[in-house]
């Protein structure tokens, strides 16, 4: 493997995703919003958005599919704008896996170097099978292949080619949720082998954050946040990117002083403390900020254990609403003064059996897993309930 190594790699030097200023209008639509982005060489980066937010549009004009209707693409030193797809230094594996049904893997795999002329094509096709962990399906028909093993195919047939980028469009859409995720930890291993740059469309967030070094959620042509997953998960800038990513709770609380930990906030008739290296929002003393802080992070306690809770914890109280185990932890919904419908994901290790609809409760959690977002924004922007509106 040492060769298709080298020589990939070799070919993606300068394989950096550069896009200046590009934009996309169909009419008076705009699809994508004038964006300025680089992907990073040997990279696998994902584009994450709902249907419809341009992150599909915005790959097309990568692979010359699409023409901007503003803006630049380069893939590393080369502005490639004006190309046509069929000049430029990548390759796109689609959901549909197009592969060529009366042609056996070897021959699906060997069709971009037969088209360029090149004779001798086994040991590069056979390194690639190798590769996707397919060589002894090297004589078999794509209908006798699982839709996995398809789409491994798809992937050899187009890195063959040594292409700078790989852009993969939906790629697993297709498959069950368990074929998916081994298909996500494949396709990861098989970027950490080759060293490419990978750009990834998907809508699936777990896909995403699986899979990428870097995500750039898009929303309604723009990208809201770039970083790594664990970032935006746990410092997201908009409820945008903090619910998309996951659900998370907040709170409309008041900024009251500024204290040794960080801002000190009213909510309710409780106090609560906010990091201030995890605020987004104004810090004028009396604005209002969003407090943001995810399910899992919180511990529920019935309201007689109340003085067990240690000191410095932030911490709400409420009635549990409804409560639902799903095995490795158990959901509960809480009514609280400060926040209806406030969610608690609890790891089953020692359940509370006082713990049911009805039950007072208290619900605490460490400061230092509080975020704080701009008050303006609307909690439910990104949200499943948002969507089906």
């Amino acid at each position: 493997m040492k060769t298709t190594k080298d020589t990939t790699t070799a070919a993606a030097h300068g394989g950096d995703v550069r896009l200046s200023g590009i934009s996309k209008t169909y009419g008076s639509f705009t699809a994508v919003h004038p964006l300025d982005l680089t992907v990073p060489e040997g990279s696998f980066f994902a584009l994450l958005g709902a249907s419809g937010c341009g992150k599909t549009t915005t790959l097309r004009m990568i692979a010359g599919l699409e023409e901007p209707s503003a803006g630049t693409v380069h893939l590393g030193d080369q502005d490639v704008t004006a190309l046509p797809p069929y000049k430029r230094p990548v390759n796109t594996v689609f959901q549909s896996y197009a592969l060529f049904p009366h042609l056996d893997i070897f021959e699906n795999v060997a069709f971009g170097l037969r088209r360029r002329g090149i004779k001798s094509v086994k040991k590069q096709v056979d390194e690639m099978l190798d590769l996707v962990q397919l060589g002894e399906q090297a004589r078999k028909k794509p209908h006798q292949l699982s839709g996995g093993q398809q789409q491994r195919v798809a992937v050899a047939r187009a890195l063959i080619n040594h292409p700078k980028v790989l852009l993969l469009d939906e790629p697993l859409g297709a498959l069950d949720l368990k074929l998916r995720r081994q298909m996500q930890l494949e396709l990861k291993r098989i970027q950490t082998e080759v060293g490419i740059t990978f750009v990834h469309v998907t809508h699936d967030q777990e896909e995403a954050m699986t899979m990428a070094d870097q995500v750039a959620v898009m929303n309604a042509g723009r990208v809201e946040q770039l970083g790594s997953p664990a970032d935006l998960y746990e410092n997201p800038r908009t409820t945008f990117v903090a619910n998309f990513l996951g659900s998370s709770n907040f709170i409309e609380a008041e900024i009251d002083s500024r204290g040794g930990d960080g801002l000190v906030l009213k909510a309710g008739g409780g106090k609560l403390v906010l990091p201030e290296a995890r605020n987004s929002a104004s810090t004028t003393t009396g604005g209002k900020v969003l407090v943001g802080v995810r399910p899992e992070k919180i511990s529920v306690t019935h309201a007689d254990e109340a003085g067990e809770i240690p000191e410095g914890r932030n911490r709400i109280t409420g009635r549990i609403a409804d409560s639902s185990f799903i095995g490795v932890s158990t959901q509960y919904v809480v009514d609280s003064p400060v926040c209806p419908e406030f969610e608690v994901y609890a790891q089953n290790i020692a359940r509370d059996p006082r713990l049911v609809p009805g039950a007072e409760v208290v619900l605490h959690w460490n400061p230092a897993h509080t975020f704080g977002l701009d008050a303006t924004q609307d909690i439910d922007a990104g949200t499943e309930e948002e969507a089906a509106v």
